[in-house]
């Protein structure tokens, strides 16, 4: 057997120590990369190239890339950006995303309470169910799912936005404020209750602010989930690639605009049942 020693830490600066235990164990070293670092802070917070702390992650970085046996990532369009910092290209591997199939082997916990009552509601109403299911921060783009839901009162659609997260309360107060009636949020459920719930939806909405970072692509574990439970997508991106695109199961729409999530939107829920659970279905065998 091969003794292999894996760094998998949002930055690299661990790498030092990381290269004394792979040497002290006769291991090969992986790094995984899932954040792009010192790119994301600065690209994203706005640090300057210049402070300390970036040109320390910065050498760590060039470090990892030159002394890593193997280097792992997600992100599918990295090659450039990496080999300008100074990898060896043939040590790099994109591993996608994916899901585990055992959570889908079976049904699933049933939906109960306010939750279940509402999506009952919604269907006896004849409406088309959009849902979102995950953490509700600034990342996940969902102001600008409430502002599409603002266009499209007059339609059979409603909303449904399940999680928690830092942005949660200020999101409820918007929907309170704004007389959002076509949304409702709901608490986090057991895991074992997410099948069921997505299974619940029409149309599953995964949304992204516009970030230079996801040049280098995206792999997130929603989509995967998303497509997994056979739904159709309304992918609001702006990336170096795009999931619900390749495996055409949904629309993909520009990031950051509410009218065309909404226009998006509307033409979901246009068309038929069997149109969207095709698009589903080939966004299941995508991931499978």
């Amino acid at each position: 057997t091969t003794e292999i020693y894996t760094l998998s830490l949002h930055d690299a600066l661990p790498i030092w120590v990381a290269m004394r235990i792979s040497r002290m164990a006769g291991a090969k070293l992986v790094f995984e990369v899932h954040d792009l670092w010192p790119l994301t802070p600065i690209e994203v917070g706005g640090m300057s190239r210049y402070h300390p702390f970036i040109q320390l992650c910065g050498w760590a970085e060039q470090t990892a890339y030159k002394n890593a046996d193997l280097v792992v990532s997600m992100l599918p369009k990295v090659h450039e950006y990496m080999a300008s910092r100074g990898l060896d290209l043939g040590k790099l591997h994109i591993i996608p995303n994916g899901i585990s199939v055992d959570d889908w082997h079976e049904e699933g916990a049933p939906l109960s309470g306010p939750l279940a009552e509402h999506i009952a509601s919604v269907r006896e109403g004849g409406r088309i169910l959009v849902g979102y299911a995950g953490a509700h921060g600034l990342p996940n783009a969902l102001d600008t799912l409430l502002d599409a839901a603002a266009l499209v009162t007059n339609e059979a659609i409603s909303f449904v936005l399940v999680g928690d997260g830092l942005e949660k309360p200020r999101l409820l107060g918007r929907v309170h404020s704004e007389a959002l009636v076509n949304v409702k949020m709901f608490a986090p459920i057991q895991k074992r209750q997410v099948p069921q719930l997505l299974r619940a939806f029409d149309v599953a909405y995964i949304g992204w602010r516009h970030s230079p970072l996801y040049r280098f692509g995206i792999s997130p574990n929603k989509l995967m989930d998303y497509m997994m439970a056979g739904r159709a997508v309304l992918h609001s991106v702006s990336a170096g690639n795009d999931p619900v695109e390749e495996a055409g199961c949904g629309i993909s729409v520009p990031a950051g605009s509410p009218s065309a999530i909404a226009n998006g939107l509307v033409r979901l829920a246009g068309l038929s049942p069997s149109e969207r659970q095709r698009m589903g279905e080939r966004g299941r065998q995508h991931v499978l």
